[in-house]
């Protein structure tokens, strides 16, 4: 069974900001938070400035995958993880055209799971459109990710800027 991990990273000037209309919609696709390590879930996580977006991806990769990460171990997780795209600084975003380009063979095919093999495939790729096309995005990066096995799938996280 594969999986898709669809992470938002959004930094808010208020933590207890309530989630804007995108947000909702884009969780109402893919899931709320979740540490069941299979299916899809949405994060909202406040980050600084200064923090270390790929960090931030990892941390939400293990929670995500919750028990599963200590009892097959950490190098079966790892071993499928890693950065297969990036969006230019300053680009104009595009996030489903950014995803059917990816490159990575095992991360191309996770691809169709999170933008056609999904109920309600349309409203799905408007929410992500929605959070991930946003200009406010200043930076935007896809991991692969798994266990090599049963499990595989993609990390997408984006920063917003302060506002």
């Amino acid at each position: 069974m594969a999986s898709v991990f669809i992470p938002c990273e959004v930094f808010m000037t208020n933590p207890e900001q309530a989630k804007s209309e995108s947000l909702v919609n884009l969780e109402a696709a893919y899931g709320a938070p979740s540490q069941a390590g299979f299916g899809s879930a949405v994060f909202q996580e406040q980050l600084d400035t200064a923090g270390d977006l790929r960090q931030m991806a990892l941390e939400k990769y293990k929670y995500f995958v919750g028990d599963l990460w200590e009892r097959y171990g950490e190098d079966a997780w790892m071993g499928p993880w890693r950065e297969v795209y990036t969006r230019e600084a300053g680009a104009k975003g595009n996030i489903v055209a950014e995803l059917r380009g990816v490159q990575d063979p095992d991360a191309a095919r996770s691809v169709p799971m999170i933008l056609e093999e999904i109920e309600g495939a349309d409203k799905a790729r408007a929410a992500l459109a929605a959070v991930y096309d946003d200009p406010a995005i200043s930076e935007l990066r896809v991991f692969n990710l798994g266990d090599g096995g049963a499990m595989s799938g993609l990390l997408v996280a984006g920063r917003r800027a302060a506002t």
